[in-house]
């Protein structure tokens, strides 16, 4: 059994409070056990990196983006490992879905490079003659990141990335059902010439060291990704701190009238099947045109039926592995057993599936006759499921999706693309995407939740992030004389 360890101001170390173990949600064994940082760890996390983070602020951008660069290909270097892990820790397919998030992990490193290189100031002009100006974007100090577990690589380095390639020191508090992948990640960056202190990897429950880290006066600024309620207690303790918070979404996807049902069929697998639900971004609700609603559940119906494997995740004809934890398939239950009870027609799936190692396995579901007050209609079900309810009219359709509190993302298909940008400039997120399932992001683009709705604040995404983890510094000084 893999053993890892706290890693604070260079250094590995076990933590204040007694190890966890990690049970794959995929197999059921443990395999592996992981430190637990208690407050004095936080602490000691924030100290160090205090430290270390005026050094690292002060060295050159292109020699922080040369150092991003080489962690992108060490983590290519171990592309193999870090799949495996991933897939073991968090349950997704390791050929479907683990190997491309290793990728992109690897992509956010080098986004943060180039992005260094290219953080410019400017040179405004002065009320006076007499005077010059330079502003210059620089380093907040010490950033807290919190990040989820559905994506434990990818949603922690779009924080951590860009804010180490700014000049910030990074402490980083994982989510605990995925932190031996996430060890194995701080591992590989701490090896790649990270100086002392500027990166720490401190494991732990959220109400323990995520609050610790959040509340922290030494820390500036605070990145978390994960749950609306979550995200709001970590806003309360990081009050007066610079925060970006992505939270949870209800993503409406639309269908009209007019839309190409085939295109639309498989956009909603992508949407409500990746990572087997468990996605901020997943078509949580699916509101379909009555004129079409008929043939669009059977298409997707069958599409779940002839397309969507649910299997052992190291199997390579897999498409969809198990949820990663109870907590996240009892509400999956919950909401299916709410909408059957209230008039909802089970077309597809909606159990846990048998014989499997573990009983995180959920049946890819697809429910039709959802009303908009259901429970799988109104929260965030983070499960295999395609809920369809019938609306009338584009204009339905967009009340629907802008009386929910969410705001994150939303997608509409249809024929007309005048229609559709209509309706994407209208829809209360942000994000909408046209003929395209909810779940197709690129990521350097700034994503986030609509100002007004619950789902975050800020925006992730290229310099979008990088730019969350700066702030302008003015320097106003004498113009220059001629002399001579």
């Amino acid at each position: 059994m893999d053993e890892y360890l706290l890693h604070v101001g260079g250094q590995w170390r076990a933590g204040h409070a007694a190890p966890d173990v990690a049970v794959s949600p995929a197999t059921g064994e443990t395999f592996a056990s992981v430190a637990v940082a208690g407050p004095a760890d936080v602490d000691d996390a924030v100290r160090t990196a205090a430290r270390a983070g005026p050094d690292w602020a002060a060295r050159s951008p292109f020699e922080r983006a040369a150092w991003c660069e080489r962690v992108a290909a060490a983590i290519l270097g171990r592309r193999d490992d870090l799949a495996r892990v991933l897939t073991l820790d968090q349950g997704k397919p390791l050929q479907a879905e683990a190997y491309g998030e290793v990728d992109e992990l690897a992509e956010y490193f080098r986004m943060a490079a180039a992005d260094a290189r290219r953080l410019d100031g400017a040179y405004p002009p002065s009320s006076s003659a007499g005077r010059r100006v330079i502003t210059a974007r620089v380093p907040l100090g010490v950033v807290g990141v919190i990040s989820p577990w559905n994506w434990p690589y990818t949603m922690g380095a779009e924080l951590f990335a860009p804010a180490l390639a700014a000049g910030n020191a990074v402490v980083w508090v994982p989510a605990p059902s995925t932190s031996a992948c996430c060890a194995v990640l701080a591992g590989i960056i701490a090896a790649e010439g990270t100086p002392p202190g500027v990166f720490s990897f401190v494991p732990g429950p959220g109400p323990v060291a995520g609050d610790a880290l959040a509340g922290h006066p030494g820390v500036a600024a605070v990145g978390f990704i994960g749950s609306v309620a979550t995200g709001g207690l970590v806003a309360a303790r990081a009050a007066g701190k610079t925060q970006l918070l992505e939270l949870g979404g209800n993503g409406p996807m639309v269908i009209l009238e007019d839309a190409d049902l085939d295109l639309a069929a498989g956009a909603a697998l992508e949407a409500a099947y990746l990572c087997a639900g468990q996605s901020c971004t997943a078509g949580e609700r699916f509101l379909v045109h009555a004129a079409v609603r008929a043939e669009f559940t059977e298409r997707v119906v069958a599409a779940t039926a002839g397309r969507v494997r649910l299997g052992d995740p190291f199997d390579p004809q897999t498409t969809m592995g198990p949820l990663n934890n109870e907590a996240t398939a009892a509400k999956f239950d919950r909401h299916v057993a709410d909408a059957v009870s209230r008039g909802a027609k089970l077309c597809h799936g909606g159990r846990r599936a048998a014989g499997f190692a573990t009983p995180l396995y959920a049946e890819p579901t697809v429910l039709d006759g959802v009303t908009p007050d259901m429970l799988i209609a109104t929260e965030e079900t983070f499960g295999p499921v395609v809920p369809i309810v019938e609306v009338t009219s584009a204009a339905q359709a967009l009340e629907l999706t802008n009386s929910s509190p969410f705001g994150l993302t939303a997608a509409v298909f249809t024929g007309d693309l005048e229609r559709g940008l209509a309706f994407a400039e209208q829809a209360r997120a942000g994000w909408v995407n046209v003929n395209a399932s909810t779940n197709l992001w690129e990521s350097h683009l700034p994503f986030g939740g609509r100002s007004g709705s619950v789902s975050g604040r800020g925006r992730v995404g290229g310099r979008f992030a990088m730019e969350a983890f700066t702030e302008p510094k003015t320097i106003l000084y004498p113009g220059p004389r001629l002399s001579g």
